[in-house]
């Protein structure tokens, strides 16, 4: 159901809405989301926000700007709140409360669907099949499960283009981290039971693992298999020493700790995990549009986001109780698919592990207090050597990465008034361009950003930054005027007559003169960081597209050619380089390879 008029009376479009449960979704005039919100009576929640006047600017603001409300109805109050957090993750409307995660997730994937999976550190979309495990609140605690999967199952860590060319054990068998399975050391179904253990402890499910080991070892003693004993009473001891050294609490356990803290209208949210018994690590966040909200209300917004992608523990333990707990209690026990308790006033250990990360949350504020006091003075430093009326409240910063013209990057970093914000960074694959040339690299660059921002209806930047000199900056101008947004500021960064970092020149717009900023203000530190910030995005990209490139073997894309056509290949004529060099009869002579096949090996390597 929509309402939308000429001069928009929310009142009146509140009283066509339903009286039953939904989610609402509040637009404005071109259509872009403003918020998202649930209620147990759409009608009743949609009339509170136009039938008083709000003493919150955020809310006042709001409001102001619908003209559009969509709704969705839902059987219960509590499908329309996991439906909701849903779209929250998903559509990011510009009003909701928001949790600030600067990176993806971390996660643990196992290739199920390969004959000896391999097990490693995976950030990004979850889309190439078999397993994940996760996600993990930082890197550290997903790289610490890692070695510990290594230690104890030795599953294989190396890339399938490395496994499938091996004619013998690399170091990590020799160190035994892995059970050689690329020359055939281990059985496919020893392998899969191991990967099988390896699953359950990713699930945390450890005692049930030990029980598995325990039971088999005695199985294979009882068989004379002792030699498989043996490889079992080690995974058994190497699991038993690990889980001893990261045991944390007396009674173990699955559970989360949540603390809230908030001064001077900052919110801090800071949320421990504790799996097994084990301590993964804690994770802080800011989440965004708090201002005048109450701590139920955070502490909701909260469990939807974080829980969206995850499945909560037997146990969470906060702060503060969500604003309808009992509803909540019923919602993560549902997602979970067993009961879920939310503690609030724990007792013992976890009361003194909750008190801890309440701690740790408020020395989080005085930290971030500290630092938006540094980023404002920054930023009103930069507007005074710029001679600008005001500061600029966002900057992006443009850079251009490639090595003799190959696999070229560009990039595009975001400083606001928070600081660095890397969520909105961005790459581009730069092509159809003459190799080497920057100019038009950073013309393609700023016409794919900005035309797209247009499209979106995003937000523009106060200062565009190009690393360069006067050809950027034109290239810049006329990018801009194209787009018809030849009032956004533009400036470029060239390096100084010493090629000294701190002694740049600033390269401003025609007739403009250059600016040379002392080496020590505050203006220059900024604008040093956020080009040398894009500079390492961009060289970072890069390398990755490079790296990608030339560890991609160009045998792969060829039909009729196999992992063990492929090794064969190689084997024969010592590599790529040898196999580039051979004729059509020369690649015949390998076994398994037509004359047809022949030819188009070398017509696709060539």
């Amino acid at each position: 159901m929509s309402a939308k008029t000429e001069q928009f009376d929310g009142s009146s479009a509140a009283k066509k809405l339903s009286i039953e449960p939904g989610v609402y979704l509040f637009r404005d005039g071109k259509g872009k989301l403003l918020y998202v919100g649930k209620a147990r009576n759409l009608r009743k929640r949609v009339s509170s926000y136009f039938d008083r006047k709000h003493e919150d600017l955020r809310l006042a603001r709001m409001v102001r700007q619908i003209r559009k409300i969509d709704t969705h109805l839902t059987r219960t109050e509590g499908e329309a709140l996991l439906l909701e957090n849903e779209w929250i993750k998903s559509l990011k409307p510009r009003f909701n409360i928001k949790l600030r995660d600067d990176k993806s997730y971390p996660w643990i994937h196992l290739a199920s669907e390969h004959d000896f999976p391999r097990a490693h550190f995976h950030r990004g979309a979850r889309d190439q099949g078999g397993d994940y495990f996760g996600p993990y609140p930082n890197a550290g605690a997903t790289r610490e499960t890692l070695k510990i999967i290594h230690r104890v199952f030795k599953l294989r860590m190396c890339q399938d283009s490395i496994f499938e060319h091996r004619s013998r054990p690399c170091l990590q068998y020799q160190i035994k981290r892995c059970t050689a399975p690329c020359v055939d050391y281990i059985s496919k179904q020893h392998y899969a039971e191991d990967v099988a253990h390896a699953e359950l402890l990713l699930s945390g499910r450890s005692s049930k693992v030990r029980e598995l080991l325990m039971s088999k070892m005695r199985k294979a003693s009882e068989q004379l298999e002792f030699e498989q004993a043996a490889i079992l009473r080690d995974q058994l001891k190497t699991l038993t020493q690990v889980h001893a050294q990261q045991f944390v609490t007396a009674e173990g356990g699955d559970m989360d700790y949540i603390a809230l803290a908030e001064t001077q209208a900052v919110v801090v949210v800071q949320i421990m995990t504790v799996r097994d018994g084990r301590n993964l690590g804690s994770k802080t966040y800011r989440p965004d549009n708090t201002a005048n909200t109450g701590a139920g209300d955070i502490m909701e917004a909260v469990l939807g986001q974080y829980y969206h992608v995850r499945i909560p523990p037997r146990a969470i333990i906060l702060s503060h109780l969500p604003k309808d707990a009992d509803m909540w209690h019923a919602v993560l026990s549902e997602r979970a698919k067993r009961k879920v308790k939310l503690i609030s006033k724990p007792r013992g250990d976890r009361l003194q592990w909750l008190k801890q990360v309440i701690r740790n949350a408020e020395q989080s504020i005085q930290a971030n207090l500290a630092e938006q006091a540094s980023v404002t003075a920054r930023l009103e430093s930069l507007g005074k050597t710029l001679g600008l009326d005001e500061p600029p409240q966002r900057i992006e910063c443009f850079d251009i990465s490639h090595t003799s013209g190959e696999r070229t990057v560009g990039s595009c970093v975001v400083y606001d008034h928070t600081g660095i914000n890397n969520s909105q960074y961005r790459r581009f694959n730069i092509k159809d361009i003459t190799a080497g040339d920057d100019y038009a690299a950073m013309r393609q660059v700023l016409l794919r950003r900005y035309k797209r921002q247009q499209e979106e209806g995003a937000q523009l930047p106060d200062l565009i930054v190009v690393d360069g000199g006067l050809g950027q900056v034109q290239q810049a101008l006329e990018v801009l005027t194209e787009l018809e947004l030849q009032h956004l500021l533009v400036m470029g960064v060239a390096k100084g007559r010493t090629r000294r970092s701190g002694y740049e020149r600033w390269v401003m717009p025609p007739p403009q003169p250059e600016i040379k900023p002392q080496p020590a203000s505050m203006a220059a530190h900024l604008i040093q960081q956020i080009r040398d910030e894009a500079h390492r995005f961009a060289i970072t990209g890069h390398r990755q597209r490079r790296s990608k490139a030339r560890t991609t073997s160009a045998l792969q894309d060829i039909p009729g050619i196999g992992p063990k056509r492929r090794r064969e290949l190689l084997q024969h004529f010592g590599g790529l380089q040898g196999l580039r060099q051979a004729g059509v009869e020369e690649v015949m002579q390998v076994p398994g390879i037509s004359a047809e096949l022949a030819e188009r090996i070398v017509g696709a390597i060539r």
